[in-house]
C-alpha cells in the first residue's frame, strides 16, 4: 500500500484529492538568496575555492602580459629566458590551482546534494498525513532524487563559474583598455549583442526546467504505482496497459526535456558566434592598427589573448547562467515541499505546561462530541461521544465507511479533530507533544505494513534497544516464533519488499508484535484478526488477553469472537454513535448490531 492510503482502510471515506501531480500551485520563483542556506555549512571551503579562483585568474591574466614582454624582448634581441620560465611556471601554477579548486568545488557540490537530501527526506517523513493523501509518492521521490541532483550543477557549473568568470572578464577588460582603448571599444560592440541574445534565451530555461522536472515526477509516480502493484497487474494481464500509461508519462517528460534542450542549444551557438565574430573583428582592426604603427605586434598578441580571457568566460558564464536557471527550477520544487509545515508545527510551543500523564499505567480515552472531515470532503464523523475506561477493552463495529478506522487515526493525531475534543487520561491530545502521545500508544493498521529488510529490523522500529530474548519472546506470543527458527539467518531473515515473503496473517501478527514490544499503555488494533485462520486467531487472542489486563484496548472488529470479549462495544453508523453496550445488551437493544452480528461479523 502506498503512502496515499497509509491510514485509510475500506471502512473510511477517502480524503479528496487536491492535486494529483503533487504540486501545490505555488508559482513563487526562488532567487539566488534561496541558495544561501544550502551553502552556509560549506562557507569555509567556498572561501578557499574563492581564493584559489582569484589566484588562478591572476595567474591567467598575467600570461598575456608576459607573452607581450617575451615578443617585445625577442624583437629587441634581449634575453627572455627568465620571462619564459616565469610564463611556464604561471601556466603550471594556474593548472594546479584549477585542479585543487575543481576538486573542492565538486566535493562541496556533493555535500550540498547530501545535505539537501537529508533535510528533504527528514522533512518528508514529518509531513502531515494529509499531505501524503494529496500528493503522489513518485513525485515526492523525484524531489529527493532527480531534483536534488540538479543542485550539483548549480554549485559546480553555475554559481562559481559565474563568479570566477566575472573576475576574469573584469581583469581582462581592464588590461584591454590599458593596451588599446579604441580596440576595446570595437570588441565591446561585437560582444554585447551576442551575449544579450544568449542571456535572453537562458532566462527561459528555469520555467521550462521546472516543467520538465514535474513531468519526471509524474513518470516516477506512474512507475512506482505499477511496481507497487506488480502482482495485481500481472494477474489482471494489464502489463501492456500499464506500460503504455508509463510510456505516455515518459513521452511527456521527453517532450519537456526537448523544450529545454532547444533553448539550451541556441545558447551555445550564440556564444560561439560571439567569440568568433569578436576574434575576427579584433584581428582585422588590430592588424590595421599595427600596420599604422598605433600598437606593436606584442600589444596585438596580448590583446587577442586577453580577448579570449574575456569572451570565453563570458560564454561559460552564459552556459553557467543556464545551468543556474535549471537548478533554481529544481530548487523551487524542493522549497515547495520544505515550505509545507511539518506535522508538529501547530503543536503547543515548547515549554507550555500540561498535566503530566502517569507513566506505564493504562490510560483512558475519551471522545467528546468529536467531528471530523477530510479536507475538501464531507464530514466523516459527527458528534461522536464515548469513553474507553483505563484498562478496559472497547470494540468498534459498524458498516463499511462508518468511520471506525478514522477514530483510531484521530487518537494517533494523524489528523486533528475538527469539532469537539479527544482526551487521553483527561488531557486534550492537542495539548500533548506528539512524541509523548505516541510513546503511550501502540497502533496496528489493518493493512499491517511491513518494511523491506529483515525480521529484526522490523521489530526494532518501535523498540530499538530491546534484547534478542525479548524479540523472540514477543514473536512467540503472537505465534511467529517459527519465522526466526526456520531459516539459518534467524532474526536476520529477509521479509521482502512490503513483507512479500510472509503470508498475510504473518504480516499482521508481525505488526502486532512490533506494537507490543513498545509496551504502550494504550493499544489501537484495526481488525487484528482479519487475515488469520482459526488456529492463529486463537493464539493471537490469547496474546491480546495476556496484555489486556495492563493496557487499554480500542479495537476495530470484524469478527464476532473479538466483539464478545469486549468490555464495551460502540456501534457506528454514518459517522455517528448508533449504540453502546456489551454484546448481550446490544443484541437485545440495537437492530443494527443484531444485523451486523448475524450477517457481517465473521464467526471464527
Amino acid at each position: 500500500m502506498t503512502a496515499d492510503a497509509a491510514v485509510l482502510t475500506a471502512d473510511d471515506s477517502a480524503p479528496a484529492a487536491v492535486d494529483g501531480s503533487g504540486g501545490s500551485g505555488d508559482d513563487r520563483r526562488v532567487g539566488l538568496a534561496a541558495l544561501l542556506p544550502y551553502l552556509r555549512a560549506h562557507r569555509g571551503t567556498l572561501a578557499v575555492v574563492g581564493a584559489l579562483s582569484l589566484a588562478g585568474a591572476a595567474a591567467s591574466l598575467a600570461q598575456p602580459l608576459l607573452t607581450r614582454s617575451v615578443l617585445d624582448g625577442l624583437s629587441a634581441s634581449r634575453g627572455v629566458a627568465g620571462l619564459v620560465a616565469t610564463l611556464v611556471a604561471l601556466v603550471l601554477a594556474g593548472a594546479a590551482l584549477g585542479g585543487v579548486r575543481d576538486y573542492l568545488l565538486q566535493r562541496t557540490a556533493e555535500g550540498v546534494v547530501l545535505g539537501t537530501r537529508r533535510r528533504l527526506a527528514g522533512h518528508l517523513l514529518r509531513l502531515p498525513i494529509a499531505e501524503y493523501d494529496r500528493r503522489r509518492t513518485g513525485d515526492l521521490l523525484s524531489r529527493v532524487g532527480s531534483d536534488t541532483t540538479l543542485l550539483r550543477a548549480v554549485v559546480t557549473s553555475g554559481l562559481f563559474e559565474v563568479v570566477t568568470g566575472a573576475v576574469m572578464v573584469l581583469g581582462a577588460a581592464g588590461a584591454m583598455v590599458l593596451l588599446d582603448p579604441v580596440l576595446f571599444g570595437v570588441t565591446l560592440l561585437g560582444v554585447a549583442g551576442g551575449i544579450a541574445i544568449a542571456v535572453a534565451f537562458a532566462r527561459r530555461v528555469r520555467g521550462l526546467a521546472r516543467a520538465a522536472q514535474e513531468r519526471i515526477g509524474e513518470m516516477t509516480s506512474a512507475v512506482e504505482r505499477a511496481i507497487s502493484a506488480a502482482r495485481t497487474i500481472r494477474a489482471a494481464r494489464a502489463e501492456r496497459r500499464e506500460a503504455d500509461s508509463i510510456g505516455v508519462s515518459a513521452t511527456q517528460a521527453y517532450a519537456a526535456g526537448l523544450r529545454v534542450a532547444r533553448v539550451q542549444a541556441f545558447v551555445g551557438p550564440a556564444s560561439s558566434v560571439t567569440i568568433q565574430g569578436a576574434f575576427l573583428l579584433v584581428l582585422g582592426v588590430g592588424g590595421a592598427r599595427v600596420a599604422a604603427g598605433a600598437i606593436t605586434v606584442g600589444d596585438l598578441v596580448a590583446f587577442i589573448m586577453f580577448l579570449f580571457f574575456l569572451v570565453l568566460p563570458l560564454g561559460q558564464a552564459v552556459h553557467a547562467y543556464t545551468q543556474l536557471q535549471t537548478g533554481l527550477g529544481a530548487l523551487q520544487r524542493i522549497e515547495e515541499v520544505l515550505a509545507v509545515p511539518a506535522e508538529g508545527a501547530a503543536d503547543r510551543p515548547a515549554g507550555t505546561p500540561v498535566r503530566a500523564l502517569p507513566g506505564g499505567a493504562p490510560a483512558s480515552v475519551e471522545f467528546d462530541r468529536v467531528g471530523f472531515g477530510y479536507p475538501g470532503g464531507p464530514p466523516v464523523l459527527r458528534e461522536v461521544s464515548f469513553t474507553v475506561p483505563a484498562g478496559t477493552r472497547t470494540a468498534l463495529v459498524g458498516p463499511s465507511g462508518a468511520g471506525k478506522s478514522t477514530l483510531l487515526a484521530l487518537v494517533e493525531r494523524f489528523y486533528e479533530v475538527t469539532e469537539g475534543a479527544l482526551r487521553l487520561d483527561g488531557v486534550d491530545v492537542r495539548d500533548l507533544p506528539r512524541d509523548a502521545l505516541r510513546a503511550r500508544i501502540g497502533y496496528v493498521e489493518q493493512s499491517a505494513p511491513v518494511l523491506a529488510g529483515t525480521l529484526r529490523e522490523n521489530l526494532l522500529i518501535s523498540a530499538p534497544d530491546v534484547t534478542e530474548a525479548r524479540l523472540r519472546a514477543v514473536l512467540g506470543e503472537v505465534n511467529l516464533g517459527h519465522l526466526a527458527e526456520r531459516a539459518p539467518d534467524g532474526l536476520d531473515v529477509q521479509v521482502g519488499e512490503g513483507g512479500v515473503l510472509l503470508s498475510g496473517g504473518e504480516r499482521q501478527r508481525l505488526a502486532i508484535a512490533r506494537a507490543l514490544l513498545a509496551e504502550p499503555p494504550v493499544l489501537l488494533l484495526d481488525e487484528p484478526t482479519s487475515n488469520l485462520d482459526a488456529r492463529n486467531e486463537a493464539a493471537l487472542r490469547r496474546a491480546i488477553d495476556a496484555v489486556a489486563a495492563r493496557r487499554t484496548l480500542l479495537i476495530v472488529a470484524h469478527r464476532l469472537s473479538t466483539v464478545v470479549d469486549a468490555d464495551q462495544i460502540v456501534v457506528l453508523d454514518g459517522g455517528r454513535v448508533a449504540a453502546t453496550g456489551t454484546h448481550d445488551e446490544l443484541t437485545g437493544t440495537s437492530p443494527l448490531y443484531r444485523e451486523l452480528a448475524t450477517h457481517q461479523l465473521l464467526v471464527s
